[in-house]
Order: C-alpha cells, then structure tokens, then sequence
C-alpha cells in the first residue's frame, strides 16, 4: 500500500509539473523594443534614460569649456556609485553599464574603469611584474586617472487610489572635478508611468 501511494504521489508531481511547463509560450524579442508589462523599471528605461541623460552631458557647455583650455583633449569620466533610493528594487549596475556605454560610443570622452574592476585589473598587472616577460608585462603607474566622477541616484514617487497608481521616477546625475571638487554639470530625467 505503501509503495501505491509512494507511486501516485510520484506521479501527480510530475504531472503537476509537467503541466506546468507546458502551459508557458515564449516569444524572443528585439531588444531596442518597448515593453512595459508591470509598470516597474525596466531595461527600456535604463537604456532611454542613460542616452537622454549622456546627451545632455555632452552638450552642455562645461565640455567645449574643457576641451578649448585642454588643447582639445578628451576629458576622463569614471562613472561611480548611482545609488538606488526608489521604493522598487532596480539594479543600478545596469543602468551604470547603459550609460558607460553610451559615453564611450559617443567617441568623445574617454573611460577609465571603476571599483572591483579596477582592482582586479591592477592584481593582474602586480601579476605580471612576477610572471610576464619584460616585453609584455604592463608597468605600475601609468594608468589614465580621471578628471571627472559621474554620481548619481535614482528616486521615486508612488501616487495610488484603489486600482490605478502613477509612478513617476527621478533620475538624477552630477558630474564632479576631481582636482577642484567643483560641480561641472547637473542632469536629470523623468519618467512617470499610468497604471491601472
């Protein structure tokens, strides 16, 4: 009797399961493509925020300040913390790697890696004085260090009544000099969203 039980047991869990996978239809999409299923962060606001937001970086006025007494030089953005304080879990990472990405596409500043990367980077290169040949082991000191920090935070306000709710987030970004501490440029963005 046992062994039935055991047995049937068994087999409704497969079958449950079984059941379950069927039941889900998946469609690939384009990845530029808008979709907004809950009404949460998503990767459609990470990527149109960090090009909005490196677009109005680089057309404001503190860059051709830059450039016309650096003899035209590209400035050394390094992008730190951009701290989430929105009521959702969002993964600043990815919107950190959004705007990385849209800064070095852009050709026009230059990007010097930050935080964990940075220092692995730098293990591999104390490595290298112990386990490289001379003419290929990259030497200490000649990192490109950074004129300007990118930093920013991501916030958000709920508004509900019964069934429907807005959501409106405020991206916010300053872009520090590293020498002076002085603050070349203040971005933001804006995203609100009707749900019900």
């Amino acid at each position: 009797m046992k062994k039935f039980t055991y047995k049937f047991i068994l087999a409704a869990a497969l079958g449950l399961t079984l059941s379950n996978c069927g039941s889900q239809q998946v469609t690939r999409v384009d990845e530029q493509s808008v979709t907004d299923l809950s009404g949460r962060w998503n990767e459609t606001d990470s990527r149109l925020t960090a090009e909005a937001i490196t677009a109005d970086l680089m057309a404001h006025s503190w860059y051709s300040t830059y450039a016309s007494e650096n003899g035209g030089k590209k400035p050394v953005i390094i992008v730190g913390l951009i701290t989430n304080k929105s009521h959702e879990h969002i993964e600043s990472e990815t919107f950190s790697k959004d705007i990385e990405k849209a800064i070095i596409n852009s050709g026009r500043m230059k990007l010097v890696q930050a935080g964990a990367k940075r220092e692995e980077i730098r293990a591999e290169r104390a490595d290298q004085q112990n386990f490289a040949s001379q003419s290929t082991m990259k030497k200490f000191g000649l990192e490109n260090g950074a004129d300007f920090m990118l930093q920013g935070t991501i916030n958000s306000i709920v508004d509900s009544n019964k069934k429907e709710k807005t959501v409106y987030y405020q991206i916010d970004l300053e872009l520090t000099n590293i020498q002076t501490n002085e603050k070349v440029w203040i971005g933001d963005k804006k995203i609100k969203k009707y749900i019900k």
